[in-house]
């Protein structure tokens, strides 16, 4: 099972079972990661840290 095929049939199930308080959550981890892989090893990291 690809990565895609997976966040596909979260997005299928949100709409079919109408649970759309669940997109804010999903968004929030996906920027979360997205983040974490872009500043890995930047001089960035350190000032990161600080916000949390």
């Amino acid at each position: 099972m690809s990565k895609a095929s997976t966040i596909f049939e979260m997005i299928g199930f949100i709409k079919k079972r109408k649970k759309w308080l669940l997109a804010p959550v999903i968004i929030f981890l996906i920027l979360m990661g997205v983040l974490i892989v872009l500043t890995e090893g930047s001089a960035l990291a350190p000032f990161i840290y600080t916000l949390f």
